[in-house]
């Protein structure tokens, strides 16, 4: 349990790994089961790391940068690449270096550093603004109820009173057309029309804009008969100032009055819905005119499309559902039986409008609220892959949007410090090779010696680009051992491995940084002793990485049998690291370095990432998106979420993950990451609904009701998406949000051995206790 009780265990670096010391072969890492590979968050923030004001140096044979684990001669002035052995001259200006006067990034405690790069307009892009103004396109489905409706405009109206005065905005509408509305034109709302039936390209989108470069002056646009804006006129074949870009991009201090006068005008979408049908709702157009707008007027700058969608697209591209409302939308099965008519065509769609988005350095955001699905499942590609963010809930009004929503625009403290045109690329060690990265990033297609043969995620490359990262933006690399023997180099540096991680990105303010973190690990002949091995486990990552590992699989792979896998996982683990006697199920014992991996087991093949059965298609998208980019603390979590007791004779506790926690006279508070569960045993809540926390010599009570919902109130500050809150009583309807999470050590099938009193769960799931013995005798087996 000491791993818990450290708070920051990514330390400077921001890096954990599943084993912190590595076996030197192929065969002897496979034995290992837990795949070798890194957690990492590329930009998170740490007051220790400095800021150097200087360019880099790289080495001139595998360009990996200085880092502190160089080797130097202060009177040659020389250093030696860790990674490759090249000898380079260290050049002039850092000719007053000595063993007592070191610049910044040779510091033994600075194995990260962080450097300013000078800004570097785009040579292309002639407009002035574009430097450091950070550009947002909101893109609103006008298709709902008038409640719904005004949600979403009180909160577009707040997020744009949020934003930096020098922000460009832009602003889509979309129904059954999708519209664009020229802001810079405030006399008379003035909007631009396309059909939302058929599939439109950039050079389409451009010319019925008015952003072409077409000489010739036709009337009809794809659009169908609206009239066409005089083309802006180029410069490089791109718009100049004051051409078409501020029609429809303008700084949030220049229109704020006119996008909140535009609101407060704006309609749900008046096309006549017929009934038992579904309204007809454009999504792939609306988004595909929002990347084309932002393609001509911003490559290569920070931009972000905000899409708020409230129902299924029906008509177009993207399209998951046809308009029949007899028709359900798609579900688990009917993908598993390939019985999903538009599945397949829309992720395709999507995937096209992901390598725009990449190729532009664009990102897509999703705030989808519903009751039914919207299309998440189709979208995932596109918002990951472009870096963007997800947040799935039932109703705009509910504080899941509203409170996400407004932290997207926040300063300060709350900031989720987003960010831009990122770029991850990996030097490693001879022999170590990259699968490939799991989380919101796009393989670049780099090719180097260290590219390995299997691709996990985004792989075949040593380079990755983030279009949109943020604070919080997590990593997993996958890692593999070329299959040769190590190749003894002579030396004391064959003992180490090294691994260099290099994130260039562009901040909130529009400021350039590329951030260095070289991290070293030791090989060991694992096959002598594997004591060392399991000293440098971690078992939290190594949960968190099968958790990935499998979602991955089960999307990718025909067929694939997540439970089975994982058991099977499980029990060889156990088999190679447990001390046993051949065929003794009772002799066996587990070291602490894997004690709590079992049982993180247990919970993953119970938890919403493996079990799609009651989560829609779009609920898993969402839950997965989430797993593969919080960091570890988080992402265990989502898989073995945590559970802290109240009670009036002791101070607030983590409790057991089982039904056994469950007591009249204690609140149990269950943090899940997606909700948080404050939850009154029936003592408790009999007494608070007879108010006796009101009556003055009952303020032990009062205290003992409030404490629970404070730490609630805490883990709901710092957390994006914000989770759900439910408050519930032992036996009332919503107490099935803390049942499903807990150990179901007492289930109808038990119950006769059960004291009186306790919850039973009404489940057939096996408990941890039956899953442990399984687990020890399958684990012993000669």
């Amino acid at each position: 349990m000491s791993e818990m009780a450290n708070p920051d265990l990514e330390g400077i670096d921001g890096v954990r790994m599943t084993w912190n010391v590595w076996p030197r072969t192929k065969v002897e890492a496979s034995k290992c089961v837990i795949p070798l590979a890194a957690s990492i968050s590329p930009i998170r923030p740490h007051p220790d790391i400095p800021t150097l004001p200087y360019a880099p140096l790289r080495c001139k044979t595998c360009s990996a940068i200085l880092n502190c684990f160089s080797r130097v001669d202060f009177t040659a002035k020389i250093w030696i690449c860790p990674f490759c052995y090249q000898r380079n001259h260290f050049p002039h200006h850092y000719s007053m270096i000595s063993e007592t006067n070191l610049p910044g990034e040779l510091y033994p405690q600075f194995t990260t550093v962080q450097y300013t790069l000078p800004q570097n307009p785009d040579p292309n892009n002639n407009n002035p603004s574009s430097g450091s103004s950070p550009v947002f396109v909101f893109v609103l489905d006008t298709c709902m109820i008038e409640e719904e409706m005004g949600f979403v405009k009180s909160a577009l109206k707040q997020a744009i009173g949020l934003l930096p005065d020098n922000a460009l905005v832009g602003f889509v509408s979309f129904g059954t057309q999708a519209q664009v509305h020229e802001l810079g034109f405030s006399d008379m709302s003035k909007v631009y029309v396309f059909r939302g039936t058929k599939e439109i390209s950039k050079e389409q989108v451009l010319e019925q804009l008015g952003l072409g470069g077409g000489g010739g002056r036709r009337n009809t646009g794809p659009g169908g008969g609206f009239p066409k804006a005089a083309a802006a006129p180029l410069q490089n074949g791109f718009p100049t100032p004051n051409s078409g870009v501020t029609r429809f991009l303008l700084p949030a201090s220049e229109c704020e009055y006119t996008l909140n006068s535009l609101l407060d005008e704006l309609q749900t979408d008046q096309w006549h819905v017929q009934p038992g049908y579904r309204a007809s709702r454009c999504t792939g157009v609306a988004l595909s005119v929002a990347a084309g707008l932002l393609g001509a007027c911003f490559p290569g700058t920070g931009a972000r499309i905000i899409a708020l969608v409230g129902g299924p697209c029906t008509e177009g591209p993207g399209t998951i559902v046809s308009k029949d409302l007899s028709e359900p939308v798609r579900s688990h099965k009917d993908l598993d039986k390939d019985a999903a008519p538009y599945y397949k065509k829309a992720v395709k769609f999507y995937d096209s409008l992901a390598k725009q988005l990449v190729s532009q350095g664009h990102v897509l955001d999703l705030f989808a609220s519903a009751l039914d699905q919207v299309g998440v499942a189709e979208m995932k590609v596109a918002v990951e892959r472009s870096g963007g963010l997800v947040v799935l809930s039932e109703s705009f009004g509910h504080s899941v949007f509203k409170d996400s929503f407004k932290r997207l625009f926040e300063d300060g403290e709350q900031s989720l410090g987003l960010s831009f045109n990122g770029t991850l690329e990996i030097n490693c060690s001879k022999d170590i090779k990259i699968q490939g990265i799991i989380g919101p990033c796009t393989s670049l297609e780099k090719k180097g010696p260290n590219v390995a043969d299997t691709v996990y995620g985004e792989g075949n490359s040593v380079a990755w680009k983030m279009c949109g990262l943020e604070k919080s933006t997590c990593l997993t690399v996958f890692f593999d051992l070329s299959p040769s023997e190590r190749s003894n180099t002579p030396g004391t540096m064959n003992q180490q491995l090294y691994l260099q991680f290099l994130t260039s990105y562009e901040n909130p303010e529009g400021k350039m940084f590329l951030r260095v973190t070289t991290i070293t690990r030791r090989w060991i002949d694992s096959s002598v002793s594997s004591e060392e091995l399991v000293q440098g486990f971690d078992q939290e990552t190594a949960a968190v990485v099968m958790a990935r590992l499998t979602s991955f699989k089960m999307e990718t792979e025909e067929g694939f049998d997540a439970t089975r896998w994982l058991d099977r996982s499980l029990i060889r683990l156990c088999s190679k690291f447990g001390d046993y006697r051949k065929d003794d199920p009772s002799s066996f014992t587990l070291n602490p370095c894997f004690s709590l991996f079992p049982q993180f087991m247990f919970n993953l093949r119970r938890s919403q990432f493996i079990q799609v059965f009651n989560n829609s298609p779009d609920e898993t998208a969402y839950f997965r998106m989430l797993l593969n980019r919080e960091n570890i603390t988080n992402a265990a979590v989502m898989i073995q979420p945590s559970l802290i007791s109240y009670s009036f004779d002791t101070m607030p506790q983590p409790a057991l993950l089982d039904v056994a926690s469950i007591s009249a006279d204690r609140i149990l508070l269950l943090d899940s990451y997606f909700s948080v569960v404050i939850f009154h045993g029936l003592t408790i809540a009999q007494w608070r609904n007879m108010g006796y926390q009101n009556q003055p010599e009952h303020v032990a009570f009062a205290q003992l009701l409030q404490a629970p919902r404070s730490d609630a109130q805490m883990i709901i500050r710092d957390r994006f998406p914000v989770p759900r809150l439910v408050v519930c009583d032992q036996h009332g309807s919503q107490a099935r949000f803390l049942l499903a999470k807990l150990n179901p050590s007492a289930t109808y099938n038990s119950a006769h051995d059960m004291a009186a009193g306790t919850d039973v769960i009404f489940t057939d799931d096996v408990s941890l206790q039956v899953f442990f013995e399984h687990l020890q005798r399958l684990a012993v087996q000669s």
